[in-house]
């Protein structure tokens, strides 16, 4: 008897001991910027995995495994919180404040993710959430998300995916792009293509712009910045959406999303998949994709994680050329010269059409408390091109009401076997592989290096097709094939049939070439860091080579001399943290960027002879410095920058007959650009749920000296030769050089909230045309200035709690340029002069070809997280 008794006051005093040893904390977490509830936030028992999230009204409440110490509590984008408890314990209203950090946003490949907290020594910076990306993106791509941060400039284009974005006065091919990583602008010349990427911001974590020198390891060297998007890969816990949207000129887009999160098994797995269809904002600008991406992850244990993941954004979609200022005031700002009607439907000519699967293999190494190795295998095949129409009297057939008669061309081909008016593409096709790996060590709490490999096999397939002949049955001859065939085979333009077609040599004509861009570099980083002050120094060497091979039917004209060029980088830097609101840093830089490949041959499309300039590299000089100020309700950045771009090749074409193909090229070589200039970031929160954030960019972006050009056919023929380009202190096109912008948010009520932005631009320049008549005298009159312009958009934002604690509906509305103000976002001509039959408006001649903005659209969803 005695022994029970002693074994149950044995059992009792164990299961009060354990009980004792743990403890329930509770709370709300609420957004300091917004004070309202915080849904989905994460609160984790300090130093070991049990954790819970917070509700939809911001609530939780967690059971700890010890009777007192530490609870963890964040949310994606916004900084950690650490609170104390000792048994049962309320901690009442946690309040979140936003910043700039990412973590626990990037889970795979954060070793090759070249993100700004990576480093202590600052760097200017803007970084974009996924709440606010989710909102505002809408139908549009990704410039216009970025539009509202300083030094950035979006250009819609004419078509979905047509935009282009400019940072700092470079254009995309000097601004590298960065997906998880990994390099996507184009290699041969740096190019984006929004069309290819138009599912990315549903996926997306969040997007930072790096502008200048920006803290990427990889060994790229961008001139304006460096833009790094973050998407989903493996997802902490499970759930999803559902989501769709319609928009102005019958825009409808479904998209639908699910993850399982991280399982006990250790397996992870979400996909997505979406169509969108729409008319477009231009006239004849009709488009349609699908989106779809899959990630399969694995967690064995806590040393290793991989992942793969693939997506892809097959589209079409009509496009709109730059026309004449005169033709939009005389016809509509929706004007567009390419399209008209083909057996009773809307007809695009000018239309792109492609498929680019991208997919990658990541495995991330927790090799030691000190030591982590990230590595990351891509690929990317993407097929299609860009088709337009080809004949001397194509725009001859005009129906009654000025638009391209399809029909009428095609009764022409079928009755004149000499007529060759039909739709032709430039296809630009690709295999892409590479492999990132980087090694991070930390000595010790104030020193720490990372070295890593960077390496890229590109691939590139050129050549023209027929897309659509229209009954058309053109023949070709040429110099290397003079034997005359025929034109049958039209490829299309749907995207899916062509990923997965080829064409023989013998239907291709204008040019039919392939190229080989190999890449390796390595680079490193050493930084050193203590609580009032940090320092780094970074380096990278790469070796690039190209071979072009040139085809035209069985003869073709065999592979060129292969080309071997070394580029390397340097940056190092400093701050002082003056206290814990207050931080100052510098930064320096010199790139030796490899020229691209289409600056090697005098004319890429037709000629494997080399340029006797074209080898050598660019010189990129950078120096930035920067104060940073961050309180509770109100935090500024300021920046100041200095970059001289020199030795840089410019390649351009003409079509002179109008035919639809270019037939006289122009280079220019020795080109120097500097560009300086300030910028100033605030956010504030003046008042209770409101948050009011501003900047301002100030730029000089001006040419440095006079350039050397030379013209030349389509058969290699110098046309003309050294002729000087006088543009010494030329204004630098196509950007605003002072931009400012003002955007407020409001919570209305726990549910409700409405923001508006407000952007302004000035400064804003033409493209110089170095070949152009006002630039071969000493008396030339610069660049014409545009008119400044400002937008202002609106948004509404409902959530509703429906059903389990952490499904919600959320209905967006967006409505952009609400004042329809009619603007020029840019000019591709330079003329000065009011010729016979123009006017001038706002200053400027009509008879210049431009882009002007979209007036007044808009965009509503409707979400169902769950």
């Amino acid at each position: 008897m005695k022994k029970i008794t002693r074994l149950f006051l044995a059992v009792a005093f164990m299961f009060t001991a354990f009980s004792m040893a743990q403890s329930t904390v509770s709370g709300t977490i609420m957004d300091a910027e917004m004070n309202a509830p915080l849904p989905g936030a994460n609160i984790v028992e300090k130093g070991t995995t049990n954790g819970v999230s917070s509700d939809f009204d911001g609530n939780f409440t967690i059971t700890t495994q010890s009777a007192s110490g530490e609870v963890v509590i964040s949310f994606v984008g916004y900084g950690k919180v650490t609170m104390s408890f000792n048994g049962n314990t309320n901690l009442g209203n946690v309040t979140l404040s936003p910043d700039n950090t990412l973590e626990e946003v990037v889970i795979i490949g954060s070793g090759v993710i070249d993100l700004a907290e990576d480093r202590k020594t600052p760097v200017a910076v803007s970084t974009i959430k996924a709440a606010e990306i989710q909102e505002k993106a809408g139908n549009w791509d990704l410039p216009e998300v970025l539009k509202s941060t300083p030094s950035v400039q979006n250009v819609k284009g004419g078509g979905f995916g047509d935009g282009s974005m400019f940072l700092r006065g470079f254009d995309q091919t000097n601004t590298a792009f960065l997906l998880n990583g990994q390099p996507i602008n184009g290699m041969e010349d740096g190019k984006m293509y929004w069309s290819n990427w138009s599912g990315v911001l549903d996926i997306a974590n969040a997007v930072q712009v790096q502008r200048g020198l920006g803290s990427s390891k990889l060994a790229i060297s961008s001139v304006g910045g460096t833009v790094n998007i973050v998407t989903k890969t493996v997802d902490k816990k499970e759930g999803g959406f559902v989501q769709a949207m319609t928009g102005n000129d019958n825009y409808l887009k479904t998209t639908g999303y699910y993850s399982t999160g991280l399982m006990e098994n250790g397996l992870a797995f979400s996909a997505m998949i979406g169509h969108w269809q729409g008319d477009g904002y231009m006239q004849g600008a009709k488009g349609q994709g699908q989106t779809y991406f899959l990630s399969l992850g694995y967690k064995p244990n806590e040393k290793h994680i991989f992942n793969f993941l693939i997506t892809g954004a097959p589209q079409w979609h009509g496009a709109a050329g730059g026309n004449e200022l005169q033709d939009y005031l005389d016809k509509g700002r929706r004007y567009n010269d390419w399209w008209g009607y083909y057996k009773g439907e809307e007809y695009a000519g000018g239309r792109n059409y492609y498929h680019k699967p991208v997919t990658n293999l990541s495995w991330d190494w927790n090799i030691s408390d000190k030591s982590t190795l990230s590595t990351v295998a891509y690929a990317s095949f993407g097929r299609g091109g860009f088709a337009y129409p080809r004949g001397n009297t194509f725009y001859n057939f005009r129906d009654a009401n000025g638009l391209i008669d399809y029909d009428a061309i095609e009764a022409n081909n079928l009755s004149n076997p000499d007529a060759d008016n039909f739709v032709h593409a430039s296809v630009n096709s690709h295999n892409w592989f590479g492999l990132l790996s980087n090694f991070e060590h930390k000595i010790n709490d104030k020193l720490s290096f990372n070295f890593g490999v960077d390496s890229r096999f590109y691939n590139g397939i050129h050549y023209r097709s027929a897309v659509d002949l229209l009954g058309a049955t053109p023949t070709y001859t040429s110099a290397s094939s003079p034997v005359p065939y025929t034109l049958t085979e039209q490829t299309g333009f749907n995207p899916w049939k062509n990923l997965f077609s080829t064409l023989d040599h013998n239907q291709r004509f204008g040019h039919d070439y392939e190229e080989q861009i190999n890449y390796i570099g390595g680079f490193g980083q050493i930084e050193y860091a203590t609580d009032k002050f940090s320092a780094f120094f970074q380096g990278a060497l790469s070796t690039q080579s190209h071979q072009r091979e040139g085809f035209w039917d069985v003869q073709g004209l065999g592979e060129s001399e292969k080309v071997n060029n070394v580029g390397y980088n340097l940056k190092a830097g400093g701050a002082y943290n003056i206290n814990d609101n207050n931080i100052v840093f510098v930064n320096g830089g010199y790139y030796s960027r490899q020229p691209y490949h289409d600056d090697l041959y005098t004319n890429v499309r037709a000629s494997n002879e080399l340029n006797s300039f074209g080898d050598e590299n660019q010189k990129i000089t950078g120096l930035e410095a920067g104060y940073k100020f961050k309180s509770q309700y109100v935090s500024a950045n300021l920046n100041v920058y200095h970059t001289i771009w020199d030795n840089r090749i410019l390649s351009s074409a003409e079509d002179t007959d109008n035919n639809g193909n270019s037939d006289v090229f122009y280079q220019s070589s020795g080109i120097k650009e500097i560009h300086q200039g300030v910028e100033l970031e605030v956010f504030t929160k003046p008042l209770k749920g409101l948050s009011v954030n501003g900047f301002i960019s100030i730029g000089n972006w001006e040419y440095d000296g006079n350039v050397e050009t030379r013209s030349f056919d389509d058969n290699n023929n110098i046309l003309s030769e050294g002729d000087v380009a006088y543009i010494d202190g030329v204004k630098v096109g196509n950007a605003a050089q002072f931009t400012a912008g003002l955007n407020a948010g409001y919570n209305v009520t726990k549910a409700l909230a409405l923001d508006a932005t407000f952007n302004y631009y000035s400064d804003l320049y033409a493209s110089v045309d170095f070949g152009a008549d006002e630039f071969t005298t000493q008396n030339n009159r610069g660049s014409i200035e545009l008119p400044s312009y400002e937008t202002l958009d609106l948004g509404l934002s409902y959530k509703l709690k429906v059903g389990k604690e952490n499904n919600n509906v959320q209905f967006r509305l967006n409505v952009s340029n609400v004042f329809d103000e009619l603007y020029i976002e840019q000019s591709t001509t330079n003329i000065h002069d009011v010729e016979s039959g123009y006017t001038s408006w706002n200053g400027v001649s009509t008879e210049n070809e431009v882009y002007l903005g979209y007036g007044r659209t808009w965009n509503a969803s409707l979400r169902f997280n769950f």
